[in-house]
């Protein structure tokens, strides 16, 4: 007669392939909404930044001969001097003549 341990030890193992295919389709449904949920979600999502009224063009010629191309609006004064002011830098103009020119 055999114990127990005897019996279970000598059944053969059973391999569910229901379960593993019900896995795989869990997996792949899983990861296709994540996919259509992202793209969706990125869709939606519109960055505008403000729009900036930087006033005419102008052409500044400064005494040197050289020209500056700006616009109305980044230009300003301050104790008697101009400057550029722009997004990184200041620039001293003083001295310089400002004409309203449509440049390209």
């Amino acid at each position: 007669m055999l114990t127990r341990v005897e019996l279970y030890n000598h059944k053969p193992k059973q391999f569910s392939w229901k379960g593993l295919f019900f896995f795989i389709a869990a997996c792949m449904i899983l990861t296709a909404s994540f996919f259509i949920f992202r793209y969706y979600y990125q869709s939606t999502i519109k960055i505008e930044a403000p729009n900036e009224d930087l006033g005419e063009k102008v052409v500044i010629h400064l005494p040197n001969g050289q020209k500056v191309y700006t616009y109305d609006n980044l230009i300003i004064e301050k104790e008697g001097k101009t400057y550029y002011k722009g997004e990184r830098n200041t620039i001293d103009l003083t001295g310089g003549t400002v004409e309203y020119e449509n440049w390209e």
